[in-house]
């Protein structure tokens, strides 16, 4: 086994969300899929829904050109009639799932004041309200919102910013924690799990615990449209709503990317359309991950550079004061899989991870510490273990 990826997968009921839900999702999959292609032989985990939920909360801000780019980078627009209302009941929805927290957070230097409009629209779609902060002591604005996000986190990541990560020229951090804690359906016998030799892409082999469970599941084989052959395998958690998919190719030296090239929310809904309950055993190591990705690379290929040039960048619907333009964008995620369930690095055994996403700059920064998540209504924690 070379790698796996590993999906956290909600289903929702409420009619008239899928296509957002499918929308975010798609983008989120596809920044993962050109993450994933500059990260070879490298562990990574991505929240999707972190992203998504992030740059939304910035196109709510953004005009003229820098609106345009990321509605049609994103594949929607939350400006559009109908759409706050929506993105309100998907979050609704997946707070009230069992084991899932989902804050939105908006930080903006005390002395600026945001137009009515975009206070208005941040607490219609995404139920948050800003905080004022005085970036001119950074270290004491990164106090603070460190503290928001280890409160949104169960304590998962109590540094999120290094101190010295903000100046005196930010303006604004808009933050989206998600922290996230199940426990399997049917757990894992400690008993069996045993030392294996892990095979990494990089031609290496390390020592892992490999967990072993022999149960029905849901599981499915298929084929890339370039003829690579893998299998899919569904294993839930406690409720059932909650599932994790574990995508595997059959020849080991196939690469990550070439399985992460074809993730789509339609291809989700065909690995759940097609699994089959059969019996089998799984054989799954047990991992500890932590990971952390500059997003700013990748979004400057999918067109979006104007946001991050001052002269450029227009997000005169946050602010009228003064110019803004986004300055770092990155997502942290901390994961932890064992025989019990999935959690985060808390000793209580939740699951965390985080999706923080801060547009800073000069004048704005929007930094991601997402958490593993969910990328709605399939959502998504993608693993690669080396």
């Amino acid at each position: 086994m070379l790698f796996v990826y590993i999906f956290l997968s909600l289903t929702m009921s409420r009619v008239g969300l899928g296509s957002l839900q499918d929308k975010q999702t798609d983008f989120g999959l596809k920044v993962f899929s050109l993450l994933a292609k500059d990260s070879m032989n490298k562990s990574l985990a991505f929240s999707p829904y972190g992203v998504s939920s992030l740059l939304a909360m910035a196109q709510l801000g953004a005009d003229g050109n820098t609106r345009r780019a990321l509605t049609t980078a994103m594949g929607f627009s939350l400006q559009e009639r109908g759409m706050l209302r929506q993105q309100r009941l998907l979050q609704s929805d997946l707070s009230r799932e069992e084991g899932l927290e989902i804050a939105s957070g908006v930080m903006v230097e005390r002395k600026m004041s945001l137009e009515k409009g975009y206070r208005r629209v941040m607490s219609k779609a995404f139920q948050t309200h800003p905080h004022q902060v005085d970036f001119t002591k950074p270290d004491q604005a990164v106090s603070i919102i460190n503290a928001w996000v280890s409160d949104h986190t169960a304590g998962a990541i109590p540094e999120f910013l290094p101190f010295g990560s903000l100046t005196d020229e930010t303006r604004l951090v808009l933050l989206n924690a998600l922290h996230f804690q199940g426990l399997w359906k049917i757990p894992f016998d400690p008993r069996l799990t045993q030392e294996r030799m892990f095979h990494c892409a990089n031609g290496s082999a390390v020592p892992v615990h490999m967990m072993r469970l022999t149960n029905q599941f849901n599981y499915g084989e298929f084929v890339t449209a370039d003829g690579v052959d893998y299998d899919v395998i569904e294993i839930p958690y406690e409720g059932d709503s909650l599932s994790m998919l574990l995508v595997s190719p059959f020849e080991p030296e196939v690469p990550l990317s070439v399985l992460s090239a074809e993730l789509s929310s339609q291809k989700i809904q065909q690995w759940r359309a097609e699994l089959r309950n059969v019996k089998r055993q799984l054989a799954f190591p047990r991992f500890t991950l932590n990971s952390e990705v500059n997003l700013k690379t990748v979004l400057l290929n999918m067109g979006l550079s104007d946001m991050f040039n001052l002269a450029a960048a227009d997000f005169t619907r946050i602010t009228s004061d003064e110019r803004l333009c986004v300055s770092k964008i990155f997502q942290r995620v901390k994961i932890e899989v064992n025989e019990q369930g999935t959690k985060g690095a808390a000793a209580t055994g939740s699951l965390n991870t985080e999706s923080l996403s801060f547009i800073c700059t000069h004048k704005m920064i929007a930094k991601s510490c997402s958490k593993l998540e969910f990328s709605f209504k399939q959502s998504a924690v993608k693993g690669y273990i080396s």
